[in-house]
């Protein structure tokens, strides 16, 4: 039982558990009370901040409270859609939709809570629909890196319905706030991008036949987190037990945004832009239709038609898509972002002392395949990989100076890994 007791001790402050902290201080008067290493340096420090405000003259600083710099350092949407662009290549529609999103969920978490102020401005959560490959994820990144934020990454596919075998709803904010250091104010500010939303799509039309507990039972337990209410997260993830302590963690200021390839919602979306309506404009209408790229016209029906159920698309009222990835876009995507995939190996090579270049050529052949094989960009990353690691295991033990990577060299080293057969 000692055993069992001393695994549960955390932080009574801040719900640390033990084993993420330094040193638990065990209080003198109740036996189960205890603070961490982590709160004693936070509340030393408010208190010489306190000390210092009052031997000057000046009124103690609220923990938490916003100062009027921290409204400069939100980016206008045009910053944030530029700085996107260092890092992803097109996508124009999902960068401005993303952008004017992220700006105004965080002018909405400064807006003055006045007694007289009765406009309450609520959140936009997202969903992306895009096919795999074109840049979900790396969005989703690039937007919490430039804005400094908690992020986490979490996949909807390992979520079940409270009770059966999985991963609580819950737990997706225990990665918050495992990023955030266990701060819970700071974590109630981040950002939790779920991936693979579509694979929690219901999975029958009639949900009374059989228990959805991968699919609407996920999704109805995730309407309390998109809408923003207090939820009880267990600190160290997993199940729920009666006996372990809880972080109460308020979701209302928490921006989700969620991502899916929604395999097959084309049909949906050409069903319905096809559909027959009494008039003599739907012919002209239908031919300005872009049969290449139907997801271009995705609407919240569509996610409806694939599976989603009605309340949480409405917790989700942006929708926007990406564009699938031509090949222009794809050799863009080699060259041109701040961490295009040919400039980390040229630096990885550059710490060997060699200079690494590819040619026109081998770019070209490299592009080639990642089409021929439908990988998409992460694709790319695959190819060359494969292409540099007889070049990277050999180079580091040699004397060259400088590795030129032609597109000969590319389909000689794809051939001897058996991506490209000999003709």
């Amino acid at each position: 039982m000692a055993k069992k007791k001393n695994q549960q001790q955390c932080c009574s402050f801040c719900g640390r558990p033990a084993d993420h902290a330094d040193v638990l201080i065990p209080s003198a008067v109740d036996e189960g009370v205890f603070l961490c290493s982590e709160c004693a340096d936070s509340i030393h420090e408010l208190l010489t901040e306190f000390r210092g405000n009052v031997a000057a003259g000046k009124g103690a600083k609220r923990p938490g409270a916003d100062d009027s710099q921290e409204m400069k350092r939100i980016p206008k949407p045009k910053e944030i859609c530029e700085f996107l662009d260092q890092y992803v290549i097109g996508q124009e529609s999902a960068k401005r939709y993303l952008s004017v999103a992220v700006y105004n969920h965080y002018k909405r978490l400064q807006q003055p809570r006045g007694e007289n102020d009765d406009v309450d401005i609520e959140k936009s959560n997202i969903v992306l629909v895009g096919p795999t490959g074109t840049g979900k994820t790396l969005l989703a990144k690039t937007i919490a890196k430039m804005l400094d934020v908690p992020f986490t990454i979490v996949d909807a596919t390992v979520l079940t319905q409270a009770g059966y075998v999985g991963e609580d709803i819950e737990s997706l904010l225990t990665r918050l706030l495992q990023v955030a250091d266990y701060d819970v104010e700071k974590a109630q500010r981040g950002i939790v991008f779920i991936d693979e939303i579509d694979k929690i799509a219901r999975k029958g039309d009639n949900p009374s036949i059989t228990r959805d507990v991968s699919g609407e039972g996920v999704q109805q337990g995730l309407l309390k987190l998109l809408e923003g209410s207090i939820v009880n997260v267990p600190p160290q993830g997993g199940r729920k037990h009666p006996e372990q302590r809880m972080i109460p963690v308020d979701t209302k200021d928490i921006l989700f945004i969620c991502g899916g390839a929604f395999d097959g919602i084309e049909r949906k979306i050409a069903q319905r832009l096809n559909t027959h309506v009494v008039g003599y404009s739907t012919d002209e209408a239908r031919k300005r239709i872009n049969r290449d790229n139907y997801l271009a016209y995705v609407a919240p029906q569509d996610l409806k038609s694939f599976g989603l159920i009605p309340e949480i698309i409405g917790r989700l009222p942006i929708l926007t898509h990406l564009d699938p990835l031509d090949r222009d876009a794809l050799r863009r995507v080699l060259t041109e972002p701040k961490n295009a995939i040919t400039r980390q190996y040229e630096k990885l090579f550059a710490m060997d002392g060699v200079k690494l270049t590819f040619t026109p050529e081998a770019l070209d052949t490299i592009v080639d395949k990642a089409i021929e094989y439908k990988l998409g960009a992460r694709g790319l990353r695959a190819i060359v990989e494969t292409v540099m690691i007889d070049a990277m295991f050999e180079i580091p033990s040699g004397k060259k100076k400088s590795f030129e990577v032609t597109g000969e060299y590319v389909l000689d080293k794809l051939r001897s890994s058996h991506y490209e057969l000999n003709k």
